[in-house]
């Protein structure tokens, strides 16, 4: 389909309120993510009516726009030159000046804190989707070379060069969350990247001084941290008094930085305005770094050593009930946009150092989703005579296939109901597959037939059964039990 996405531009511009109204755009995926100044702005019809918009999300202050894949970032260019807001930014404008009856209106209506929560966490990670996907791929695919040819190419300056960006982003992935985090939630980022060198651990760092004859630790904590051990499938915790930036991790990163946003603004509230500019990041790097130490880092190591501890019940212990439950509720989660706060957790599994040494086995198992709602699309696609969702339908397939589920999802399955839960139940015997052949993946951010570059290799034929197995579950159950012609008739028209 040709489209001018100058015009696309344009008219998505003008139905959510105009250039005024846009605080931020960004890209992800299939979806353009706007932060607007008033929501009561948004015109939802005229934005579902430009061409090429699939679906649109609301929030409090963010609407996301979905469009087709390949669609969104040749938008958002043009998009990006008609507000002068660069992608990623977030316009320094007073969001205090809209109405407060708007306002209060808005949180009536999406007054659900957890959900906004983990949205905000998303909008931290998403950012870091990019060079996540790289350098997992990088770990991965050097990993084999290495294996396959005996370390043969570790002298070879650019084989070394590109691995090093593979290794680089993991160990400093914590300075950018932290930035992010801050960020996000009101603070300055250069301070959040400072929390997140608390979780880098860098063999310079003063706290991690060794005496050089006999390697013992310099400096000693006055009290013990916990710390996790992962082996033989087990979690074992020790306590010590020397310091582990590793502990805390990823999630001691965020956490320190969203301290470090909520203390720098209140910092500004109560510092005097000739002293401010000095004393508030001062009063905030050094209260926030030693908060982090002694509250913070144990908070996160805490949060960490508990997702992996629930991620091994359902993995282990549940088994493939566990698989089931993982893989068919995944496509609520991605309905709301709340998936996206799943990769803090991708990231972990997919750390080098991490405890399953940068392999992710719970991604195939909810990458499945998308083959059930394939297979239900499908299903769809055989048994109804509605012109129009036939229309959808060979439109949206393919790219399910390929990964990309979002206009499959918010165009046909959702409106119907049946469907999307038909492809839900669908999903589980790929994931009870997927758990069955141990599949995993180096990195993330890729489903459907690109998961195959992801997956671990030796293993893509295994892959492939499994997504077969969702699409066929996924189809039998729409074929008997989720075809309504009559809702699909009062839904999308005779």
């Amino acid at each position: 389909m040709s489209m001018e996405y100058a015009r696309v531009a344009r008219e998505v511009l003008a139905a959510v309120g105009g250039r005024e109204n846009v605080r931020g755009n960004m890209a992800c995926m299939t979806r353009l993510r706007l932060t607007v100044a008033d929501p009561a702005k948004v015109n939802g019809a005229a934005v579902r009516a430009v061409e090429g918009v699939m679906a649109l999300v609301e929030d409090v202050d963010r609407c996301e726009v979905v469009f087709g894949p390949g669609v969104v970032n040749k938008v958002l260019d043009e998009f990006v030159k008609l507000t002068g807001v660069k992608a990623g930014d977030v316009e320094d404008v007073d969001v205090r000046s809209a109405a407060a009856e708007n306002k209060a209106a808005q949180r009536a209506r999406y007054d659900k804190p957890v959900q906004r929560f983990l949205k905000r966490i998303g909008n931290i990670f998403v950012p870091l989707l990019p060079g996540i996907i790289a350098a997992g791929l990088i770990n991965g695919i050097a990993n084999v070379i290495n294996y396959s040819t005996g370390d043969a190419f570790n002298t070879v300056w650019w084989y070394q060069c590109i691995r090093t960006m593979g290794w680089a982003l993991f160990l400093y992935l914590p300075l950018l969350v932290g930035s992010n985090a801050c960020k996000e939630f009101g603070g300055s980022s250069v301070l959040g990247a400072m929390a997140g060198a608390l979780s880098i651990s860098n063999a310079a760092m003063p706290l991690l001084l060794k005496d050089a004859t006999s390697g013992v630790a310099l400096v000693q904590l006055p009290f013990a941290l916990p710390t996790a051990t992962f082996a033989n499938g087990g979690i074992s915790i020790a306590a010590s008094m020397t310091y582990n930036p590793a502990a805390g991790g990823l999630l001691g990163a965020l956490i320190c930085g969203i301290f470090f946003a909520f203390l720098e603004r209140r910092l500004h509230r109560l510092m005097p305005s000739v002293l401010d500019t000095f004393l508030t990041p001062l009063c905030t790097v050094i209260v926030g770094s030693l908060v982090a130490i002694i509250v913070l880092q144990p908070v996160g190591a805490f949060l960490t050593q508990g997702i992996f501890f629930a991620l091994q019940f359902f993995y282990d212990t549940l088994g493939a009930f566990g698989a089931y439950l993982l893989s068919s509720t995944f496509l609520p989660l991605v309905s709301v946009g709340l998936h996206q706060a799943l990769t803090p957790i991708h990231a972990m599994l997919n750390d080098p150092a991490g405890p399953t040494q940068g392999v992710n086995y719970l991604l195939p198992i909810l990458m499945m989703a998308g083959g059930g709602q394939v297979g239900a699309g499908i299903a769809l696609l055989v048994r109804t005579r509605n012109e129009r969702v036939r229309t959808y339908l060979r439109e949206s397939i393919p790219v399910g296939i390929l990964g990309v589920g979002e206009p499959l999802m918010y165009a046909v399955t959702l409106p119907l109901g049946k469907p999307f839960v038909t492809a839900c139940l669908g999903a589980g015997v790929g994931g009870v597959l997927a758990w069955l052949f141990h599949l995993g993946t180096v990195s993330q951010g890729v489903s459907g037939l690109f998961g195959l570059l992801i997956v671990v290799p030796g293993t893509q034929w295994l892959y492939v059964v499994a997504m077969l197995a969702a699409y066929g579950a996924g189809f039998v159950l729409t074929y008997f039990f989720g075809v309504d012609e009559d809702r699909i008739n009062d839904v999308f028209g005779a």
